[in-house]
């Protein structure tokens, strides 16, 4: 299931189990925890780490992108010498939530947009600004955003590079000049969703949509369709050569990768330790970094430990 059709679904649920706990806190537009990375642990122990027995507990749900970024967010943190507990692979966001509520996690990696809409499915929020803020208002007072990182996990309209480079496509603006030519895939429910969104915010009227589904990006790289919906830290971007137009006018909402923790769990090196990862973690390597994990099979940990001792943090 992609991150839209999950994010509905978990959003509904999220409605029923949490309404009750969801409350407001202050918060700048620029740092959700309102007042700097201190903030997060404002509750903390005084024991390096925090939490019972001074262990922060790193968790992720179970995908390969999800555990990758688990082991960059456990290696920064021992590499600060912070106690870690790695508990990976453990589910979907119904079951690891709940986890960090309860303690039994301090942190994971999550998708600020995709946490939205668990938490409040009818919030509008689309830059990285707004839904930081929208959360700080939805989560429960236990529970708290670090920074986000500049890397998004998102839908996107992505062209390959003889076509960006022929037509000089770099935004979805760009494309108007040329979506009457281009024929465009995507998943089935793609072109429902969002063919009238394309004609209201960018002006685009495609010549044809096709139902590509999970071979969107196969078929932009063999010529069958001109532009396709690829998430933006698929390897196939980095695989087959593939240019994610941006989106300056926010069709496809925020997802930006973000620290979700337990602020009781974290003190402030351990609050720094990740905030320092997000400030490097970008959309162009991680998605390098998930080729190496999903197409050259590499153990994510090596992975992890290279692009943090390349970016100065290991």
């Amino acid at each position: 299931m992609n991150r839209s059709r999950r994010a509905v679904l978990l959003g509904t649920l999220a409605a029923l189990a949490l309404g009750a706990t969801a409350c407001g806190s202050s918060a700048s537009s620029s740092n959700p925890l309102g007042g700097g990375s201190s903030a997060a642990a404002s509750g903390a122990g005084s024991t390096a780490g925090g939490g019972s027995g001074g262990t922060v507990v790193v968790g992720s749900a179970n995908f390969p992108e999800n555990v990758l970024l688990g082991s960059i967010y456990s290696q920064a943190l021992k590499a600060k010498g912070v106690n870690v507990e790695e508990k990976f692979n453990i589910g979907s966001r119904e079951v690891i939530y709940g986890q960090l509520q309860s303690g039994n996690l301090t942190v994971l990696p999550e998708y600020n947009g995709s946490l939205l809409a668990y938490l409040d499915a009818k919030n509008t929020a689309v830059t990285t600004q707004d839904v930081n803020a929208a959360l700080a208002k939805a989560l429960p007072s236990s529970l708290a955003v670090l920074d986000s990182s500049p890397a998004e996990d998102k839908d996107s309209l992505s062209v390959a590079q003889e076509t960006a480079d022929k037509y000089n496509l770099k935004s979805i603006s760009d494309l108007a000049a040329k979506a009457g030519e281009f024929t465009i895939g995507g998943p089935p429910e793609f072109k429902s969703r969002r063919e009238q969104q394309f004609k209201d915010v960018y002006g685009l009227t495609f010549k044809e949509w096709k139902p590509t589904a999970d071979t969107t990006a196969n078929a932009l790289k063999d010529g069958s369709i001109q532009v396709g919906n690829v998430f933006t830290t698929d390897p196939k971007i980095v695989q087959y050569k593939l240019v994610a137009l941006s989106d300056p006018k926010n069709v496809f909402g925020a997802q930006n990768i973000t620290p979700l923790v337990n602020k009781a769990g974290l003190d402030a090196t351990a609050t720094a330790a990740l905030n320092a990862v997000s400030a490097k973690l970008d959309t162009a390597g991680l998605t390098g970094l998930m080729k190496r994990v999903s197409v050259d099979k590499e153990d994510p940990s090596t992975v992890a430990k290279d692009w943090l001792k390349a970016n100065g943090l290991a």
